[in-house]
């Protein structure tokens, strides 16, 4: 067989589809290696780095040195549409936005791994904490764990016991600099 018949084999390879299987059988062998909360933590680390790229990029091609809360609503939907992501606004107040999602940018792949979750934990947590101070990210739903979408709440503030807001005080928190 020559080249020429290898270059034009049907075999279902390119680079998207490539990546995104490298990163769900990661993401599987870290979940099955070292336990889901060990995978949850090394994926954050990625995570948190891409908040901090992230958050650069906009607020330098935006040319602010911080983003409003209505900006970060914004740039947390942009972003994961760039990526194919389907994220939406619910609800958006000065306590909280809460968004939904119907099309994760992992795709299929998602499946079963739920720690690739930190990833939209953490990159909206990083963005929100240090243009607005403080953000606590609570995945209420998710692809990966078999919802037909996800719901994410991102809240401004810290809970106080007196919140009538049961899921206010779950989820990840994340500080500003």
């Amino acid at each position: 067989m020559n080249n020429q018949a290898i270059r034009h084999l049907p075999i279902a390879l390119e680079r998207d589809g490539f990546l995104r299987t490298l990163l769900h059988h990661l993401s599987g062998t870290l979940q099955d290696v070292v336990g889901m909360n060990e995978s949850v933590g090394f994926i954050s680390i990625v995570g948190q780095k891409l908040g901090d790229q992230i958050n650069t990029a906009y607020r330098d091609s935006l040319d602010v040195s911080s983003l409003s809360r209505e900006q970060v609503a914004e740039v947390l939907v942009d972003l994961k549409r760039r990526i194919q992501g389907d994220f939406y606004i619910i609800e958006q107040s000065d306590e909280k936005i809460v968004l939904g999602n119907r099309a994760c940018p992992f795709g299929e792949y998602v499946r079963d791994r739920p720690s690739l979750c930190m990833m939209t934990s953490n990159v909206f947590g990083v963005i929100s904490a240090q243009n607005l101070g403080y953000a606590r990210v609570v995945l209420e739903e998710t692809i990966a764990e078999g919802h037909d979408g996800c719901r994410v709440v991102v809240y401004f503030g810290e809970p106080d016991e007196s919140s009538d807001d049961e899921g206010a005080a779950a989820g990840r928190e994340y500080f500003g600099g």
